[in-house]
């Protein structure tokens, strides 16, 4: 495929589910059929133990009338001459009746005394309860439920409960529903302004944003916080890409431009080749190479908490041999060079941290005017070692403070100092990927002063000082 071929990548548009409708309605009816099954299930319940409750309550009221009319017709028995020939059943039977039940009396002989029922030695469904006195059968009680009476009570009961459970269920399902759209109509909106909102940004639009959702639920707005959190985040990694590039061209642009001029010169005949035209060409590629190399140092630092190489170390050692290794540098600057180091154990890179301590020194004695002094002090605090790099140089000015740690950023004081303005960066991403941070204290007139604070390790945290 072509070199530029691979820069045109088609952009494909979202496809959209195919068999769903908006998240809105799926949710309501989701809420409503959870609601109907959950009332469904109840009524159910409710229909069968109140269907069983009915049935032991009707099977109870026809035991209990059986046991009256028994105890009435031997009552009356008993209050008679012997025999069932003057004994008045016509209040037993009346009870039956008004209940709905048909009863028959038989003699012990088998003979019916009194009965509501036809034919009563042939009827079907019959109940038959013995009738006893003092030991001795008297008789027998035939009893047969019709459809009236209890049955029917128990029926219309049945109906009364199923038309309530139906109605009950009909309303549960309307509030459901009602609630249902309100509380999906809530939910669904954040998430479709978030849908919008992630289409928009993959479309290109910077600008972007889901915004305030009032109403909806908290964990949305957070989701929706955070996305717009992460589209500022998206534009200003964007902007540093572009201040980088922007920043790397101006850099490269001097010394190219330098290069590109002497060369040509020489191939013309313009200037002679001297030793001092050679000499300036060789100080402009190693501009470009230490340009390439701070690069490089800084993609690295960005990575090192891929690549510590993590060990037991002191950092006070560490501070000395780095403070050792540029005492000539400020022996001819004239700058003096201060230490009081007590130990202080750290779980570090020793290599990484040496390069830390290199770049705040080489800050410090570059914006250090001769005759100064340049003062390191580590000292343990709560847990932490504080390394601190002070100059008596001119200070950094407010303004300038919250961009000294960006890459490339030089401020007005450092355009005639040699540098490409990547150390303090570089410095800044290496404490960080030792899980330490490092602090600026500056007024202008007043000099600098870099803190670099690291976690102490377990051991020498825990031990009181």
């Amino acid at each position: 495929m072509p070199a530029a071929a691979a820069w045109c990548v088609p952009r494909r548009s979202p496809v959209p589910s195919r068999g769903q409708g908006p998240v809105g309605l799926r949710l309501a009816l989701a809420f409503v059929a959870v609601a109907v099954l959950a009332v469904g299930l109840v009524a159910g319940l409710a229909v069968v133990f109140s269907e069983r409750d009915i049935s032991v309550l009707v099977q109870q009221r026809r035991d209990d009338l059986t046991r009256t009319l028994t105890v009435d017709a031997v009552s009356t028995y008993n209050t008679g001459k012997p025999g069932w020939s003057d004994v008045d059943l016509e209040p037993a039977l009346a009870l039956a009746a008004s209940s709905g039940t048909e009863v028959a009396v038989v003699d012990a002989h088998g003979d019916v005394v009194a009965s509501t029922l036809t034919r009563p030695e042939h009827a079907s469904g019959i109940l038959r309860s013995p009738l006893i006195l003092r030991g001795q059968r008297i008789g027998t009680l035939l009893v047969r439920f019709s459809s009236s009476g209890l049955v029917a009570s128990a029926d219309r009961l049945r109906a009364s409960l199923a038309r309530a459970v139906i109605g009950a269920a009909g309303l549960a399902a309307v509030l459901a529903l009602l609630v249902a759209l309100v509380v999906s109509r809530r939910i669904s909106r954040p998430v479709t302004r978030l849908i919008e909102s992630a289409r928009a940004r993959g479309r290109g639009d910077r600008q972007a944003r889901v915004g305030t959702v009032a109403g909806a639920p908290a964990e949305l707005r957070e989701l929706a916080a955070t996305f717009d959190q992460m589209a500022d985040n998206l534009n200003a990694q964007e902007r540093l890409r572009q201040d980088l590039v922007a920043d790397v061209a101006h850099e490269l642009r001097t010394p190219v431009a330098v290069l590109q001029a002497n060369t040509e010169a020489l191939l013309d005949g313009i200037v002679p080749h001297t030793p001092e035209q050679t000499a300036a060409l060789h100080n402009e590629v190693l501009r470009l190479g230490r340009l390439v190399e701070d690069l490089q140092t800084l993609a690295a630092a960005e990575a090192a908490a891929l690549h510590l190489s993590m060990q037991p170390c002191d950092l006070a050692l560490i501070a000395a041999a780095a403070a050792d290794d540029w005492e000539a540098s400020f022996t001819a600057a004239q700058v003096s060079l201060g230490r009081r180091l007590e130990p202080a154990p750290v779980e570090a890179d020793p290599g990484r941290l040496h390069q830390v301590i290199t770049n705040l020194l080489s800050n410090a004695l570059k914006f250090t005017p001769p005759g100064g002094r340049v003062q390191m002090t580590l000292t343990q605090t709560g847990g932490q070692a504080r390394l601190e790099i002070s100059d008596t140089g001119p200070g950094i000015p407010a303004k300038d403070q919250p961009h000294v740690f960006e890459r490339l950023w030089r401020g007005d004081r450092a355009a005639h100092t040699s540098g490409s303005g990547i150390g303090l960066a570089v410095a800044a991403e290496l404490a960080d990927a030792h899980h330490g941070s490092i602090e600026l204290s500056s007024q202008p007139g007043n000099g600098t002063r870099f803190t670099l604070v690291l976690p102490l390790s377990r051991g020498a945290a825990s031990q009181p000082h």
